[in-house]
């Protein structure tokens, strides 16, 4: 994982390293990373748990996005390849 480049391709203006979108695929990038790790390692049940923090991290920002910009999240999640719930309809 390259911070760097997850930052660049989801910031909003070049001095963005903070927006929920930003938040959402560093967060995601993590995630990607301990499930590799914990596919070779079915026993590691501290990384089990960091893994669930941060998949609880990451469904609070999105489901924050989803209400204040949906557009956004929409694409973010398909962009991202989030599986997401139904879909409502605005």
């Amino acid at each position: 994982m390259d911070k760097k480049q997850v930052i660049t391709d989801n910031q909003r203006s070049s001095n963005d390293t903070g927006s929920t979108e930003v938040q959402v695929a560093l967060l995601t990038a993590r995630i990607n990373n301990l499930s590799n790790h914990l596919q070779a390692n079915k026993k590691d049940k501290h990384s089990q748990r960091g893994l669930q923090l941060l998949n609880g991290q990451r469904r609070r920002l999105l489901k924050y996005m989803e209400r204040t910009d949906y557009d956004g999240y929409i694409a973010l999640t398909d962009k991202l390849g989030i599986r997401r719930g139904q879909r409502i309809v605005k």
